[in-house]
């Protein structure tokens, strides 16, 4: 991992940009008559899951630009293939049909579907060009906020003093309730709703403020008028989920390094789909980079970095490990109880003998 990068939400596709440009090892899966509790492996950064109400499982691999149909009692398929360097994501299902979004290496970025009993793929909206026109975090203070020009020119070149909102697109996961679809734009810090003329903005996620220490201003080499001002950092969505009270849940990264190395800083949210209203439920997760809802309430956090998944009882504001797994990157509520993909950043150093060991599994 690199020390620091500007606290965008693009740093996780930075993490494995070198999946895009290698030769990739064969997918193999665990034979659906066998398979008990891992339905694939062999799976390069498997990100995104979702699963349909007859336990048909559709899976991703980012950086490959695969896209997964594992249903029950039949061989795996691939139904979607991107062109190379192509990232696919953001998958989820509704009635039979499928939602996933691409992302291009010159960071266009498209929602897209393939209808119940079709093959063919169908393009929404472009979430890259929505971003461009509306940048609905604009007006958002990141970094040092009223922070004076002389201190800002003290700060090194990999981290901005102070900016605003950037025009940046990476859709990393939709949730689809009876048509609707809700869309994460993590790079746009944005929480978006598709409707019949377009993209619309739900709600802003609110940055992630932490203090400068004075042993974190030496760590990333600040100056020391930025001790003891807070830093705003990018909120990073990554993933979002209905709850059966009719609210959506969404986790949040944040942006800046993706490791403990400045604590637990991830969150989840609450957010009124008809309102915008966005309330923090749980605090002090690890790279929560998915989320699970379960009938009964109880949120489930795949924390990538932090090696487990956790649960969030309804009516709780406090996270406790549920699971201890490598590399959790998704998480989903499915007939079989907890659904979830593991191992997702094997494969992607360049290493001999790092090979793509991603798993999709019911937990």
């Amino acid at each position: 991992m690199k020390p620091f990068v500007r606290p965008s939400s693009r740093s996780l596709v930075r993490l494995a940009a070198v999946a895009a440009t290698t030769a990739l090892a064969a997918t193999t899966f665990a034979p659906p008559a066998t398979a008990k509790t891992t339905l694939a492996h062999g799976l390069l950064s498997p990100l995104s899951l979702a699963v349909a109400p007859d336990g048909t499982v559709f899976a991703t691999e980012n950086f490959k630009g695969t896209l997964h149909r594992i249903a029950p009692g039949q061989p795996p398929a691939v139904l979607y293939q991107a062109a190379e360097g192509v990232e696919v994501g953001a998958v989820s299902v509704d009635a039979g049909a499928v939602t996933f979004a691409v992302t291009r290496p010159d960071g266009t970025a498209d929602l897209m579907r393939i209808p119940a009993g079709s093959t063919t793929p169908q393009t929404l909206a472009s979430a890259s060009a929505f971003e461009a026109t509306g940048n609905p975090d604009a007006a958002v203070e990141y970094g040092i906020r009223n922070i004076s020009k002389r201190c800002a020119k003290q700060f090194p070149k990999r981290v901005p003093a102070s900016y605003t909102g950037i025009v940046e697109s990476h859709p990393y996961a939709t949730t689809t309730l009876t048509g609707v679809t809700y869309l994460i734009d993590a790079a746009g810090n944005t929480l978006l709703r598709m409707t019949p003329t377009g993209l619309a903005t739900v709600a802003v996620l609110p940055p992630s403020p932490l203090r400068v220490t004075r042993a974190r201003a030496a760590m990333f080499k600040l100056p020391g008028c930025a001790v003891g001002k807070k830093y705003y950092f990018e909120s990073v969505p990554t993933d979002v989920e209905a709850g059966p009270d009719g609210m959506l849940y969404v986790s949040s990264l944040p942006g800046g390094p993706e490791d403990p190395s400045l604590g637990a800083r991830g969150r989840v949210f609450r957010v009124d789909p008809a309102t915008g209203a966005v309330t923090r439920v749980a605090k002090n997760l690890i790279s929560p980079t998915g989320l699970a809802v379960s009938p009964a309430g109880d949120i489930y956090v795949a924390e990538l970095f932090g090696n487990q998944v956790s649960r969030i009882r309804a009516g709780s504001s406090r996270a406790k490990p549920y699971r201890t797994v490598r590399m959790p990157g998704d998480v989903e509520w499915g007939p079989a109880g907890l659904y979830g993909t593991i191992k997702v950043m094997t494969g992607m150093s360049g290493e001999k003998g790092d090979a793509p060991r991603g798993k999709v599994i019911v937990f």
